[in-house]
């Protein structure tokens, strides 16, 4: 867009920015930076903007690439010491590489081939293969039990009752029980007549479900039924809310980092960082971990197998070795103790945050 922007028959004597005298040598407003040019926007330059805006896609994106691939550790090393011109913003990069790695993903078949429904058929299919005489010999005994003599049982009979659901009245507790247990158990025991409720009725509105189960209509049993109706809905179709968790990962590992930039600081606190250069080093890593999967995913799309994948995890954990080194400046055995130190605290970090991001997301959703 520059090229084409800054041709000098489109130069103006005056910012139209802020206002400053120009002169037609002027390429660039010295007073706001502003490219110094009177051509009307067109499409082409709308979606120059919008991309380069995204991605820094200049001279800038090919180095901080290049020096986060082949040169580990350098490129943040490199920027805490005021060499930032000639790099990417770490932060804008992390969020260019995951919105790319998961749009990868969403288009891999990772999770197109998992199948989340309850497979009634295969049941069926095991069922069909009980042998006749089996289920002779069963009718037999249960015909010795009195109040069962007149039942027939057939494959098709195991699998509705195998198929039977538990009425809601079963496990249905009174409001007036339910405010002698403790707030914990209330919850459990609410959730459950809840859950039975919504299989038995399908009724998906909270005010007329707890009007009819004798419940307080209050803006927490409401919620709390809507979050039984998502519950069933998930068990169905699993593979809504995975599609839902995987959009918000990026954003999830963005504010995942800088909890562990701070263990880092606590492991390096004796190495001359402050907490943002630490976190600086750590959005690098992560972003490394983005563009090296997604090379990954891109190659096992046309190779069969899982050999991106793998060869991608091996050179992350050597990638993630030599940067500490890099960076840190410590000897091999400190290195490697430290990286195993911290390579458990981020597994540990990273299920905890998971946790907690599925339940939020789950009560969000």
């Amino acid at each position: 867009m520059k090229n084409n922007r800054s041709l000098r028959k489109y130069r103006g004597e005056e910012c139209l920015n802020c206002g400053h005298p120009l002169d037609l040598s002027n390429v660039y407003c010295p007073n706001c930076g502003q490219l110094n040019s009177t051509k009307k926007l067109n499409l082409d330059d709308f979606f120059s903007e919008f991309f380069s805006g995204i991605f820094a896609y200049d001279s800038r994106f090919q180095r901080t690439l290049k020096a986060l691939l082949f040169q580990p550790g350098k490129i943040s090393k490199d920027y805490i010491q005021g060499k930032r011109a000639r790099y990417a913003n770490p932060f804008r990069f992390y969020l260019s590489a995951s919105i790319i790695f998961f749009l990868l993903m969403s288009f891999s078949n990772s999770l197109e081939n998992m199948d989340f429904s309850n497979d009634r058929s295969m049941l069926q299919e095991e069922l069909s293969r009980v042998p006749q005489d089996s289920l002779n010999e069963l009718n037999e005994n249960f015909r010795r039990i009195p109040g069962l003599r007149n039942e027939q049982f057939s494959a098709d009979s195991l699998d509705a009752a195998l198929q039977r659901e538990t009425s809601y009245r079963e496990v249905y507790i009174s409001q007036e029980t339910l405010d002698t247990m403790s707030f914990s158990t209330s919850v459990v025991k609410k959730f459950d007549v809840f859950s039975e409720y919504y299989k038995e009725t399908k009724t998906a509105n909270s005010e007329r479900a707890l009007e009819n189960l004798s419940y307080a209509n209050s803006l927490y049993n409401q919620w709390l039924y809507k979050k039984a109706v998502d519950w069933n809905l998930l068990l169905e179709n699993p593979q809504i809310f995975v599609n839902y968790f995987v959009n918000k990962l990026p954003f999830i590992i963005f504010f995942y980092l800088p909890i562990f930039a701070l263990f880092i600081w606590l492991l390096y606190v004796r190495r001359p960082f402050n907490y943002m250069e630490h976190l600086i080093f750590a959005f690098h890593v992560q972003t490394t971990f983005f563009v090296l999967y997604s090379l990954a995913l891109i190659f096992d799309y046309f190779i069969t197998g899982d050999w991106g994948s793998t060869i991608a995890g091996f050179a992350f954990v050597l990638y993630l070795y030599k940067a500490l080194r890099e960076f840190y400046n410590q000897g091999h055995v400190k290195t490697v103790l430290k990286f195993v130190m911290l390579s458990t605290i981020f597994f540990i970090l990273a299920l905890l945050t998971a946790g907690i991001a599925l339940f939020a997301s789950f009560a969000i959703y």
